[in-house]
């Protein structure tokens, strides 16, 4: 709202003027002053300097936020902080790629040493994935290949701002009438099927004995602390994006599979491993099937995972597969014990 004032009274220059003289009416006893310029205050109220601060401050204030939950289009998501002092869960969504309502994104992150990594995944894997199609193509069989580029540079990216942060992650990209899941660390991928549980993706811990011997032949060790095997005595996953001091052994290659969406696809659960810790993938399922109302299973299962002990972040994540139904086949049948996993460095 702009504050205004009246004009000044002229000031005498010496000259005739058709105005009445001072001297027809009392003579005020002070000497007359020209008012200031006009104020303008703006409508808002607020500097830029106070909207950055107000921002900044609604993100810290999410991140100590103990609980919060989405309910979006055809995914809804629980989050719960754990015993640290910030919450460093996270997570992403990218709907209508392209402006295809058949085409989406979605990736929950579990970040370690604080929240850099975590909202550098968010923000950029999703957005690198599509640069990586425009380099190497958008037909079915590049869909892969685009989204190992994506984590490569997504951690290089990452890499280059010298912070100690890392995060391990799980993304789905629903494309073409297929479903690709990757994953780097221990975030978890499930699939329900008819109502049964397929595991879509494979824990990155040392204790594997694949990435045991990578890690050996990379010059690194792997050791078990008070029953946890860590990394060099550190970090109990063997991969992840960031982790700069330890990036030679911590690599951010991602397994990645490929399936086609079929009518008996049910729904997806993506979590962080503090629910995987303490709930398996049929329960998990068996959770959402019972509950009916997705958000309010995503809260069940976190309160579940809580009960029985975790003190860990935790977020969950349902998305309903049958949005992204496009051509639709009949049926596929998926063999846990051998996923169509992307080769990967072993």
């Amino acid at each position: 709202m702009a504050i205004t004032s009246p004009p000044p009274p002229p000031i005498s220059t010496g000259g005739k003027s058709n105005l009445p003289s001072l001297s027809d009416e009392v003579r005020p006893m002070t000497r007359l002053r020209r008012r200031p310029e006009r104020l303008i205050v703006p409508e808002c109220g607020l500097s830029c300097l106070d909207i950055a601060e107000m921002k900044k401050k609604k993100k810290t204030e999410r991140n100590m936020n103990p609980e919060f939950e989405v309910e979006g289009r055809d995914f809804y998501l629980a989050s719960r902080k754990g015993r640290r002092e910030i919450m460093e869960d996270g997570y992403g969504v990218m709907l209508d790629i392209l402006g295809d309502p058949k085409q989406a994104f979605f990736v929950v992150i579990d970040g370690h040493g604080g929240r850099a990594a975590t909202d550098y995944v968010a923000e950029n894997l999703g957005k690198n994935i599509m640069k990586a199609l425009e380099t190497v193509g958008k037909e079915e069989d590049q869909l892969q290949a685009a989204i190992h580029e994506a984590y490569l540079s997504t951690d290089k990216e990452f890499l280059s701002q010298s912070v100690d942060s890392g995060a391990c992650c799980a993304s789905v990209l629903f494309m073409h009438g297929h479903l690709l899941v990757a994953n780097v660390g221990d975030c978890r991928v499930v699939l329900s099927q008819k109502g049964l549980a397929n595991v879509l993706t494979r824990d990155h811990r040392p204790d594997r004995e694949d990435e045991r011997s990578r890690i050996e032949r990379s010059g690194g060790y792997v050791d078990c602390r008070n029953g946890v095997w860590r990394v060099n005595g550190s970090l109990a996953v063997s991969r992840a994006v960031g982790d700069l001091h330890s990036k030679e052994w911590i690599i951010s290659d991602p397994e990645i599979c490929k399936f086609p969406l079929t009518a008996d696809l049910d729904f997806l659960i993506m979590a962080s491993d503090g629910l995987w810790d303490k709930v398996n993938g049929q329960e998990a399922v068996d959770v959402v099937l019972r509950e009916k109302n997705p958000l309010e299973s995503c809260k069940k299962l976190v309160d579940i995972s809580c009960k029985r002990g975790n003190i860990d972040d935790i977020t969950v994540m349902v998305i309903n597969v049958q949005q992204y139904l496009g051509s639709i086949r009949k049926s596929h049948k998926i063999d846990p014990s051998s996923p169509p996993y992307m080769k990967s460095p072993s």
